[in-house]
């Protein structure tokens, strides 16, 4: 890993088969209206990460429909989201995720559900 932009790479497994999408709000089907995704009870995990005056952030996401993982880059133009099946997997590839930033010499300024108000 030479290149600092390929770290979020190896934190979510690019190589694996999993779904990833990029969000694009003029994409096809894009709908404002947040009901469908509040009728069924998640579990949501934030961690805001910081190094050299930068800030990213790393949400899990977990329902019974499945789990997704969203990284926000700030070297990146749009957030990267990957998809899960199992929600035990998507849990693995979180918690490597923040380790490997860790050792990457980012530091972990919160790490919780998310916070409103």
């Amino acid at each position: 890993m030479n290149d600092d932009r390929d770290f979020f790479d190896d934190l979510i497994d690019v190589d694996s088969e999993v779904e990833e999408e990029s969000f694009d709000d003029e994409e096809e089907g894009f709908d404002d209206d947040e009901e469908e995704d509040d009728a069924e009870p998640a579990e949501v995990r934030t961690a805001v990460l910081s190094k050299n005056g930068m800030l990213a952030l790393l949400t899990l996401r977990k329902s019974a429909a499945g789990s997704q993982i969203v990284r926000v880059d700030p070297r990146q133009p749009a957030p990267v989201a990957r998809r899960y099946e199992d929600g035990e997997a998507a849990t693995h590839w979180f918690r490597r995720s923040l380790a490997t930033s860790r050792n990457n010499g980012w530091s972990v300024e919160y790490d919780g559900a998310p916070l409103f108000g």
